[in-house]
């Protein structure tokens, strides 16, 4: 998971600007966690803990409320009998990578997924979405080959992740449809967690979610350098730094 909330921080600061050179800092004073790593974490502290999905990201969204959320889901936040309001949007994918850790098998995987997306992100391609990436980390944590990991999510979700198309970037895109395939592929093309990142983050956009989906993906497939994971608990706040560490211990890892 801390490779997804590494990703977040990496492309917080080209959010709607012109792509970066492949080459950019990774790290860097103008960086900073968004709402990417806070509802990851929430969704995290759910499954570790005793609140349902809608009460962690509520207490957490409040907690943080500055943090570059979306007006629907920041309004569904900040009142506490809000019902999903049916988006498609990327929430929904971006915070579900515990689930892919945590879950036990593919269908646990996929029902977890599906019930922290539908708190808010009730629209069947930002479920599709969620249950995506949280079924790529299950597999590839698992030691699914990269190659059949890749055609599951074409099988199962209808994807496409032809390079040629996926990786062209496609301005500001915040659907689930347009953001997963990308994402996804960017993990799955390159041979090392900096590399999806970089790809990622060089298509532009919306950088932060991007490279927060890629991100977490690509720590399944190749593992999180060493000194990536040391550098991201000095972004955080100590209470998100504690949910990391709750989670760590969790995974054994």
């Amino acid at each position: 998971m801390l490779g997804a909330i590494a990703g977040d921080i990496v492309g917080s600061r080209f959010e709607g600007r012109d792509p970066p050179k492949r080459d950019f800092a990774l790290f860097h004073p103008q960086c900073r966690f968004t709402d990417d790593s806070v509802c990851t974490l929430a969704v995290a502290d759910a499954l570790m803990g005793d609140r349902d999905f809608a009460g962690s990201l509520r207490a957490f969204t409040q907690l943080h409320p500055d943090r570059g959320y979306g007006g629907m889901f920041l309004a569904w936040a900040f009142t506490d009998d809000a019902p999903a309001y049916g988006s498609w949007g990327n929430g929904a994918p971006m915070r579900v990578a515990a689930v892919g850790w945590l879950a036990r098998d593919e269908i646990e995987a996929r029902d977890l997924a599906a019930a922290q997306a539908s708190v808010t992100h009730n629209h069947p391609a930002a479920i599709a979405g969620a249950q995506a990436v949280a079924l790529a980390i299950l597999l590839a944590r698992s030691g699914v080959p990269r190659a059949e990991l890749r055609q599951r999510m074409i099988t199962d979700f209808g994807y496409d992740l032809a390079p040629e198309r996926a990786l062209v970037g496609g301005g500001f895109d915040v659907s689930a449809a347009g953001t997963v395939p990308p994402a996804l592929t960017a993990a799955f093309e390159t041979d090392s967690w900096e590399a999806a990142v970089r790809t990622a983050v060089c298509l532009g956009g919306d950088t932060d979610t991007l490279a927060c989906i890629a991100g977490s993906v690509a720590e399944a497939i190749h593992g999180l350098p060493a000194d990536i994971a040391a550098a991201v608990p000095s972004y955080l706040t100590p209470d998100l730094r504690d949910v990391v560490t709750r989670f760590t211990a969790a995974v054994g890892s």
